[in-house]
């Protein structure tokens, strides 16, 4: 009888272990891998103009006062609510109770004011500055309130606040941001492996709504032979702008994968230096323009994904106007054109290309659509940070390719010193009425009015406006479709399974 008694005993036990291993084989995942093609320069999204900087640490790490839903609306975040004078000169942000930073630290309204001081300075490195300029004062009312008061009416303020470049840091942990990076956010930072991955962990003591997930690693994976082994071998779970298009379908076919294709705030263009010549003559700018043909580019680059622009403005914004005539192709104008801007036999200039694939096999077809008309181009092929260095910061180029995935941000035309240099006083006195300009339709007209000036100026070669092309393991729900900013926000991201 103690016989039967002991393998009862042995077959209870083993039973319970079967039923343990079959709940945790069921359990719900909690951890995701994220692949990235490009990896950021550093954390501080305060410091550098960097889209991979957002696209990690974006409502994941650092928030602002308000944030970008995936919509595109702008939602509060770390104010929970605003007053705003009836001149609209006077913001009065109240701030959540009870948030504190990941060192423990309590967030308060002299958190607030350091922040937006330090991004407006006169020696601030803040990619954006621009979209602190009318602050005039930023006064600490109480732990909880903070009065910020403006130049002048600006209707697109709380949307400034809700951009990466605002987010709210500490004064004792700012300087350290770049590598140790201290936010409010559901995620914490705890490891950086350099040129392999980003790990964030779930911030326990996180004010808001908590996450789903304990854990994200974003997993910095450039070539897209290798991208795609990753995700077939389940090595990653989601790559958000996947970097081969080609390979696609392939995903569709796979009832393991979902492919999710939305818009982006990404206007793709063929940058120029307005600085250098030839590129400072308006005829040689538009010669340009005529000679690149924008479909063979979407087609061959990024294989249909892809929307011509003729402007520097989403589609998909109801103040977009359709101006791709004003620089068709056109590449017997162009030769007319560059004759008669002396330049009968061409020139030779520079094509910088950062790594994402848009840009290498963009400029390829467009060097060779260039050269059809007689400008021939050097290209060089450079890596993330030496863009950032030569070209953005250093302006030396002639021609590059790159996305510009900020949302809404063709106030960067109004910047001489930005990296294409464009200087016109008349787009700046626009820009400054759009600033003050809080009526929804006089806002569409200016904005119009706008795209209209850079479009007839041929600033740049405006290419297409980059698709959100991604996948996803089809377990997966909560990531953005659309793209609104520059983010990878994993705050409703969970596992079905």
């Amino acid at each position: 009888m103690s016989s039967d008694r002991t393998r009862l005993a042995g077959g209870t036990a083993l039973l319970v272990a079967g039923l343990a291993l079959a709940q945790a084989a069921f359990a719900q995942r909690t951890d995701i891998v994220v692949g990235m093609g490009l990896e950021p320069p550093h954390l501080d999204p305060t410091t550098a103009a960097a889209a991979a900087i957002d696209e990690v640490v974006y409502a994941n790490l650092f928030e602002g006062l308000t944030r970008f839903a995936p919509d595109g609306s702008i939602q509060p975040a770390l104010a929970e609510s605003w007053d705003i004078s009836e001149d609209g000169t006077v913001y009065t942000f109240r701030l959540h109770e009870g948030v504190t930073f990941h060192d423990g630290s309590t967030l308060d309204a002299q958190d607030v004011k350091f922040s937006l001081d330090r991004a407006r300075s006169e020696d601030s490195t803040n990619a954006q500055k621009g979209l602190f300029a009318g602050i005039e004062d930023v006064t600490v009312v109480d732990p909880l309130t903070v009065q910020i008061t403006l130049d002048q009416p600006d209707g697109g303020f709380l949307f400034s606040m809700a951009w990466g470049d605002a987010v709210i840091v500490a004064e004792e942990t700012a300087d350290a941001a770049k590598t140790a990076p201290v936010g409010t956010g559901p995620f914490r930072f705890e490891n950086w492996v350099q040129g392999d991955r980003i790990e964030l962990v779930k911030y326990p003591d996180y004010w808001g709504d908590p996450v789903a997930l304990d854990r994200a690693v974003f997993k910095f994976i450039s070539d897209s032979t290798a991208a795609f082994a990753a995700m077939m071998a389940g090595d990653v779970d989601t790559f958000p702008i996947f970097p081969a298009p080609e390979n696609l379908a392939q995903f569709e076919a796979d009832p393991r994968f979902r492919v999710i294709v939305g818009s982006t705030e990404g206007e793709t263009i063929l940058s120029t230096n307005n600085k250098q010549p030839p590129f400072d003559d308006p005829k040689v700018r538009q010669a340009l323009a005529h000679a690149i043909d924008r479909q063979a580019v979407i087609d061959g680059a990024m294989f249909g994904y892809g929307t011509p622009i003729g402007t520097h403005f989403a589609p998909h914004h109801p103040a977009y106007l359709d101006l791709k005539a004003t620089s068709a192709h056109d590449p017997d104008k162009a030769r007319a054109l560059l004759a008669e801007a002396g330049y009968a036999d061409g020139f030779t200039t520079t094509l910088k290309l950062p790594p994402p694939s848009y840009a290498r096999r963009g400029g390829e077809i467009i060097a060779a659509q260039l050269r059809e008309v007689g400008i021939e181009t050097e290209i060089t092929n450079v890596e993330w940070a030496q863009w950032l260095e030569q070209v953005f910061r250093g302006k030396d180029f002639g021609l590059t390719i790159v996305s510009h995935t900020e949302p809404m941000d063709i106030g960067i035309y109004a910047n001489p010193d930005y990296y294409f240099q464009y200087d016109n006083p008349d787009f700046q006195s626009l820009m400054d009425a759009l600033r003050a300009e809080a009526d929804p339709e006089a806002r569409t007209a200016l904005l119009q009015q706008a795209q209209t000036i850079i479009a007839e100026d041929f600033v740049n070669g405006y290419l297409f406006q980059l698709a959100k092309s991604g996948v996803a393991d089809a377990r997966i729900e909560g990531l953005w479709e659309n793209a609104p900013t520059q983010a990878n926000d994993l705050t409703g991201v969970r596992w079905t399974e």
